[in-house]
């Protein structure tokens, strides 16, 4: 049976449902994605002190925005790590014209977004993701930010992740990570070297049409 996106607000989200198969809708498999996971996760195990907060938020059942703060690329690889849902990435469009990063991203479940258009296609793949109960992780500053230009210190996000959440009627769960550029050095990575990170989950915010709650 296929879930609708419901029409009034839910605290809970649709129901979570991984492998949701509908008519017309392709069958969404994290067997890579799992399979990335349990590879790449011992290179953190033996390098990093990683300190994370309210992990037991992400935790949560039914579908949600992910929106993280972004100030290297490994940001991906540590919330992919230390996040207990299996999250659904939103990549700049540009990465999929690169054959090998377009096959990797695309078996883990990631989709590619034009920033430069209304992208009406990501948007209904977000939106289906969403109303199969699973969780989107998205990054509304739009780039790898440095810290003058961070959120953190009055930087602007893109008001879209809003809109969807609305359309979506899923909360978003706002999260902030640091420390992650230490891994752009490679020794950062030896075995007993506790690269510091740290990723704090935060409260997560539901939305009214007229606004949040």
């Amino acid at each position: 049976m296929c879930q609708s996106i419901p029409d009034k607000i839910s605290t809970q989200g649709p129901p979570y449902n991984d492998n949701l198969e509908c008519e017309g809708r392709p069958r969404v498999s994290d067997w890579y994605y799992r399979l990335v996971k349990i590879v790449g996760t011992p290179a953190f195990l033996v390098s990093a002190s990683p300190v994370i907060l309210h992990r037991d938020r992400a935790a949560r059942k039914g579908a949600y925005i992910l929106a993280s703060t972004h100030f290297s690329p490994y940001d991906v690889s540590c919330l992919i790590k230390d996040t207990p849902r299996l999250l659904d990435f939103v990549s700049i469009v540009e990465m999929f014209k690169i054959p090998w990063v377009k096959w990797f991203f695309t078996n883990m479940n990631a989709m590619p977004l034009d920033r430069g258009r209304v992208d009406t296609v990501t948007t209904r793949t977000i939106l289906d993701r969403l109303s199969r109960g699973r969780v989107v992780a998205m990054f509304p500053e739009g780039r790898v930010q440095d810290d003058a230009g961070s959120v953190l210190n009055g930087g602007k996000i893109r008001p879209g992740v809003f809109g969807l959440a609305r359309k979506a009627n899923v909360p978003i769960l706002p999260v902030v990570i640091l420390g992650t550029r230490a891994y752009h050095k490679s020794k950062s990575w030896m075995p007993g070297r506790r690269t510091t990170y740290a990723i704090n989950y935060g409260e997560p915010i539901f939305q009214m049409k007229d606004g949040m709650i």
